[in-house]
């Protein structure tokens, strides 16, 4: 989701948890493993969404895939993943839910080479973050260079829904890139 920012930086929030997730979540940087899981878990599950409908849905999730541990989603057997189908506190479509399984033993491996989900991650911006210099919400990106490397390689290694635009969401999300606008007074907060 990229975020769209015009009167106080916060247009593209219409309610309050919009708003709680702008101010303390979008753009924090994250270090934590399991963070890093949950947001890339959320991200795939908003394709052809909103985000506030994933934010509301995020504590059923959250409770649906063992708060995002990698170890339990990535050894949720297969009657587990349709039981999940029938909840109807998370998106019910058969490749999202699967994919969670499929990108935690992804996510698993990644941890085995590179020491942490985290180390993997940040590797692709040599651990320092991104800071967009953006004055209007036109001028942010839906993709970029980054999010295509990143984005295949994702893909190489089996991961779904991460395609490089999800995925440029997925790095604002986290704080690997920095895209509140220069008048937003969250912009310093989030700066690593």
């Amino acid at each position: 989701m990229a975020i769209a920012h015009a009167r106080d930086c916060r247009s593209w929030y219409v309610t309050d948890d919009l708003l709680a997730y702008h101010d303390h979540e979008w753009g924090m940087p994250v270090h934590d493993d399991t963070k890093l899981f949950e947001m890339l878990c959320l991200e795939g599950a908003s394709v052809g969404l909103s985000w506030r409908t994933i934010l509301h849905k995020r504590p059923a999730y959250r409770r649906v895939f063992h708060d995002f541990n990698i170890e339990a989603c990535a050894a949720m057997e297969d009657d587990e993943l349709e039981a999940a189908l029938a909840d109807p506190g998370i998106v019910r479509a058969r490749a999202k839910v699967w994919a969670v399984r499929t990108n935690a033993r992804v996510a698993q491996s990644l941890q085995h080479e590179f020491g942490s989900l985290d180390a993997y991650l940040w590797s692709f911006v040599a651990g320092k973050q991104i800071v967009g210099s953006w004055e209007r919400m036109d001028q942010i990106p839906t993709q970029t260079d980054l999010s295509r490397t990143l984005s295949t390689d994702l893909k190489r290694r089996g991961m779904r829904f991460v395609g490089p635009v999800i995925t440029y969401s997925y790095l604002q999300a986290v704080g690997i890139v920095n895209d509140h606008l220069v008048t937003c007074d969250r912009r310093n907060a989030c700066c690593e």
